[in-house]
């Protein structure tokens, strides 16, 4: 399979992360995926509590816009170095909105089947976030 349709499932989410369209997710991963997230203790498992974990991010960062910096390819294995920008203008959890900018960067692999992301995992450091936003 050439790289172009390996990663092409990744455009088609950043797409529609980029327009706050969560159910892109639907194309895009397994309906039984797994997506471990450094910080959180359980992984995310299912499309469905997948698209409510993005739901609520998308709800604190209206206009969070992901990019993506590299991308490598070995077998079914896709890593993704990303960047994330946007605004705190929505609840996060309990905390009100601060107005304040973030500048986030991560790394992702997900394991690859049929053109749907069956694994994931997914590096970025929360604490980070939370330093621009006024909380520790």
């Amino acid at each position: 399979m050439p790289v172009e349709s390996v990663v092409e499932y990744e455009r088609v989410w950043v797409d529609g992360l980029n327009r706050g369209d969560v159910s892109t997710a639907d194309a895009v991963f397994a309906p039984d995926c797994v997506v471990h997230i450094t910080g959180v203790a359980e992984p995310v498992r299912g499309v469905g509590p997948w698209k409510d974990l993005v739901t609520g991010l998308l709800t604190a960062f209206p206009d969070l816009h992901f990019t993506i910096e590299d991308q490598l390819v070995h077998g079914d294995l896709v890593a993704f170095r990303w960047r994330a920008t946007g605004t705190h203008s929505g609840p996060l959890g309990a905390a009100p909105p601060t107005g304040k900018p973030i500048a986030l960067d991560g790394l992702i692999m997900d394991r690859v089947a049929d053109g749907k992301v069956k694994e994931r995992w997914e590096q970025w450091d929360q604490s980070v976030m939370l330093q621009q936003l006024g909380f520790a």
